[in-house]
């Protein structure tokens, strides 16, 4: 098991930036796939962005050329660096595990998760 607790989140204007991060602690933060997700109010949660133990990365088309995702296994963290924020963005941000070198997009397919950190894109 890995226990995962996300940082970073707030208020931003549109155009803005923010940093996430996840710390991990537990079992070997290398050892797992992370990824990015994200539950706007009234909405289902959706797939962000994902990192394999490899370092491959896949985004969600409408974060595509705006968001990074990068991992540190030397500091057991995960980082979403999120440009050109839109109002849309607006939602509870989350981190996620997954005991696997494959990138998955599905959350079923994450064990472990964070507690989510808001983040808040003002027009």
């Amino acid at each position: 098991q890995v226990q995962l607790v996300e940082s970073g989140g707030g208020l931003a204007q549109a155009g803005g930036s923010l940093r996430l991060s996840c710390a991990a602690s537990g079992r070997a933060f290398s050892d797992y796939t992370m990824g990015w997700f994200r539950q706007a109010p009234g909405k289902e949660r959706d797939f962000v962005a994902s990192i394999s133990t490899g370092g491959s990365t896949f985004y969600a088309y409408s974060v595509k050329g705006r968001f990074t995702i990068s991992r540190d296994n030397a500091k057991n963290t995960l980082y979403l660096q999120m440009n050109s924020l839109k109002p849309e963005d607006t939602a509870i941000y989350y981190c996620a595990a997954r005991n696997s070198v494959l990138i998955s997009t599905s959350d079923t397919n994450y064990a472990n998760w964070g507690q989510g950190t808001q983040v808040t894109v003002s027009s």
